[in-house]
């Protein structure tokens, strides 16, 4: 056990700083994501403020509130993303700290008993006797050579628990950084909550003071923000000739919604809405190729196509992707993950796909229920 206590010292001294150089890039890269959503809705309440009131200001300051309200949303799952790398590298920082502090106690232990020994072998000068009985001078050069290495292990021992000293005083100063970010990030987090709160509260009394008839022109104007025939006129030409999932056609049916553990919420033609749980997993419904992927410059959400032979299925509103256009996707592939959206009259969060179909022929009528019926 001795003889591995060098190795696992200098394995505490070399392995943490690459660790704490790793989980350091994460935590900036996650400031940097959540500056940029601050800023974006900073922006948004200028814009909101610079709104006259009247009845298509009313209409605009509703869906700007309600874009703002899925950006709030989208600000807290980033900062609790921060928040949880800046816990893990709490935990982490104190399980190194505890083990140094193990290891420099082992060490300051072997060190101690070798000076009691060489003290004792000192008093009755043993090691005078140690290199007199020697049975030649090669043996006493053998010996005099181990007293030596013995005295530099000595040294090398004091050096050690001045370095394992220093770096756990050097764990100590960054873990209580750490906790104090943590404290931060939670005190932000707390008043994020309350700006959501306050959002929604706002977006509430404007909905309020707009009549049936404006209500659902605003419902119009969003149902047109979701539709993406313009998209897929273009990508039809991409289609041409793909040979992924090309056993696809109009009467395929029984397939899995496209979200794990998701539920229907309004068919309407060739779309479908589909909610489920936050971070819910949205995969493809058949096996395709990714033909395209673009991010909804109203909601900064992705919307990912896939070729299925000469079809198309659409999948909006995604809070990230795990694919990349050109991919090849089996069945059941994850594509990404289900993103938030805000109803603008009822400014209630829910997690939202919204899924289309479209065949190669335009002309052709092809519902998404009959898809998914069994």
């Amino acid at each position: 056990m001795k003889r591995l206590l060098p190795l696992l010292t200098f394995t505490a001294l070399l392995s943490v700083p690459c660790a704490t150089a790793q989980n350091n890039r994460k935590i900036e890269d996650q400031k940097r994501v959540i500056a940029a959503l601050e800023k974006k809705i900073a922006n948004e309440e200028a814009q909101i403020a610079r709104l006259k009131k009247g009845r298509a200001a009313s209409e605009e300051r509703v869906q700007r509130l309600a874009h703002q309200i899925g950006t709030r949303n989208q600000l807290l799952d980033e900062t609790e993303k921060q928040a949880d790398l800046l816990r893990a590298e709490i935990a982490r920082k104190d399980s190194v700290a505890g083990n140094l502090s193990y290891v420099l106690e082992q060490t300051r232990t072997q060190y101690i008993a070798m000076v009691r020994e060489a003290y004792r072998n000192y008093r009755h000068h043993n090691y005078l006797t140690y290199i007199f009985s020697s049975r030649s001078f090669s043996d006493m050069a053998r010996r005099l050579a181990t007293l030596r290495a013995t005295a530099a292990l000595r040294e090398r021992r004091l050096r050690d628990i001045s370095t394992l000293a220093h770096r756990i005083r050097s764990e100590q100063a960054a873990l209580a950084a750490r906790k104090r970010s943590l404290d931060s990030v939670s005190r932000q987090l707390e008043a994020q909550r309350r700006d959501l709160e306050n959002d929604a509260r706002n977006a509430r009394a404007e909905v309020a003071q707009l009549s049936q008839k404006e209500k659902n022109a605003l419902q119009r104007k969003t149902a047109q923000q979701q539709q993406l025939d313009a998209a897929i006129s273009k990508l039809r030409k991409l289609t041409k000739g793909n040979t992924a999932g090309a056993s696809f056609s109009n009467k395929t049916s029984g397939l899995r919604l496209p979200v794990e553990r998701g539920r229907v919420k309004r068919y309407k033609g060739n779309m479908a809405e589909i909610t489920g749980p936050r971070g819910a997993a949205v995969v493809s419904i058949y096996e395709g190729k990714v033909v395209e992927i673009k991010r909804n410059r109203i909601t900064d959400k992705y919307d990912v196509f896939v070729a299925h032979g000469e079809y198309i299925t659409s999948y909006a509103n995604l809070a990230a992707t795990n694919v990349e256009k050109g991919d090849r996707v089996a069945k059941n592939a994850r594509l990404g993950t289900i993103g938030a959206t805000v109803d603008p009259l009822t400014l209630e969060t829910e997690y939202k796909l919204v899924f289309g179909i479209y065949p190669p022929d335009p002309a052709q009528k092809m519902t998404a229920e009959r898809c998914f019926r069994k």
